[in-house]
């Protein structure tokens, strides 16, 4: 259940030679009702890559897609020139294979910063990819995404729709619609940090909205999840996320109601990238509560979630809490230990400036687990913040220690 989910859309995703033989690394997401409103959420890397800044200006021009392309395995990032020459060039040749405007395809890459595209094999591959197009390829766009990543991340969610999760779009009655649907697929699994990181997201929805309404929605959504992730504190030059709308579905009863859909999906397809992230062991949520402020609880969990020394802790399923204690300290937020609690789970390890002794076996059999929760309350108030979150292991060293 992905992006073709949703009535209107199509894609694919093939082989076209920027990777080794036989890996799938061309995407192509395609409106089957022609130009369509669109939005997006880009990086604030100021090493911004060229498909980011291509794609930027092409929404500015009108605020609507027909198509978008995506390559994984070279970023065409911090290439210059040549390189917006490149990301200009891949929407020339996807326009011409989907017949549309220039200005209405919209380009995502994905990769190795500071390569030349391999063009040659880009330009053969377009047009392969556009006639390999149908309502049942999200699925298989999401897979020539991934780099790092072990698995596609796909998402859907219906809203007061008539037809059940599952049906492809050329399987869904073609009569008025009572209901809508928003459908997403995602790459990431190292460099995620807020705000947002080497991941790319797009995401369809047949809801009949104005480009004014989708941006809206994706920039709340996009703030309440991948900005709430971080693997290891990094953040891409590449990071886009889009939301484009065939409206062949009903109507939002409210902004609200688009939102929270759209939200969804991102927070779906968030938590599958912090269940990837490279070489992880551990997914945790983070939670920090009774901070002064909402943006002093996000500052302390942040700094936690980004220790080396928590990470390495969750790894050795250790429920040390002096880290978390020591982290939130040095954050320079409003901070006491005589009010300062840790727990893990339902265990209770530090409370109110004294340690606590939780069962050790029943906490060892928590912490061995795949997913932690972690709640740092910091009695200081009423704010509070979430992160999504992972370990740090010798996969993850493994695994960014070299670039080939």
């Amino acid at each position: 259940m992905s992006v073709t989910e949703v009535a209107g859309f199509e894609a694919a995703g093939i082989h076209c030679g920027i990777k080794a033989e036989g890996v799938a690394d061309l995407a192509l997401i395609k409106s089957q009702v022609g130009p369509c409103p669109a939005a997006g959420v880009f990086t604030s890397n100021k090493l911004t890559a060229a498909p980011v800044l291509v794609t930027q200006r092409h929404l500015a021009h009108s605020r609507i897609a027909s198509a978008v392309i995506i390559n994984s395995g070279n970023a065409n990032a911090a290439t210059g020139a040549q390189g917006m020459a490149d990301a200009e060039r891949m929407c020339q040749l996807t326009a011409e294979a989907v017949g549309c405007a220039v200005e209405q395809v919209l380009v995502c890459s994905t990769g190795l910063i500071g390569f030349e595209m391999p063009m040659d094999v880009v330009e053969q591959g377009i047009p392969k990819a556009a006639a390999a197009c149908t309502p049942d390829g999200g699925a298989l766009a999401a897979k020539a995404m991934m780099t790092t990543d072990t698995v596609p991340k796909l998402s859907f969610v219906a809203v007061g729709a008539e037809s059940e999760p599952g049906q492809s779009a050329s399987q869904r009655d073609s009569g008025a619609k009572t209901g809508f649907s928003v459908g997403g697929i995602a790459k990431g699994a190292a460099m995620l940090q807020p705000d947002m990181a080497t991941m790319l997201a797009i995401l369809t929805t047949d809801a009949k909205a104005s480009a004014e309404m989708l941006q809206t929605a994706l920039s709340q959504a996009v703030a309440a999840s991948f900005n709430c992730l971080t693997v290891d504190g990094a953040q891409s030059t590449n990071d886009t996320v889009l939301l484009l709308s065939s409206g062949l579905g009903a109507e939002p009863t409210s902004q609200a109601q688009l939102t929270q859909a759209v939200s969804q999906v991102c927070f779906e397809l968030a938590k599958q990238m912090a269940d990837d992230a490279e070489g992880s062991t551990k997914t945790v949520t983070l939670k920090v509560i009774g901070a002064k402020s909402d943006a002093e609880a996000a500052l302390a969990a942040r700094r936690c979630a980004n220790s080396q020394l928590i990470k390495c802790s969750w790894y050795g399923c250790d429920p040390y809490w002096g880290r978390l204690a020591s982290e939130c300290g040095a954050s320079g937020i409003e901070f006491a230990a005589e009010t300062l609690s840790i727990s893990y789970g339902s265990f209770v390890v530090y409370e109110n400036g004294q340690p606590q002794s939780p069962p050790a076996e029943h906490l060892a059999h928590y912490m061995a687990g795949r997913e932690l929760e972690v709640t740092i309350n910091l009695g200081q108030g009423s704010g509070s913040a979430t992160i999504l979150t992972n370990d740090l292991t010798p996969g993850y060293i493994a695994e960014n220690m070299r670039t080939s």
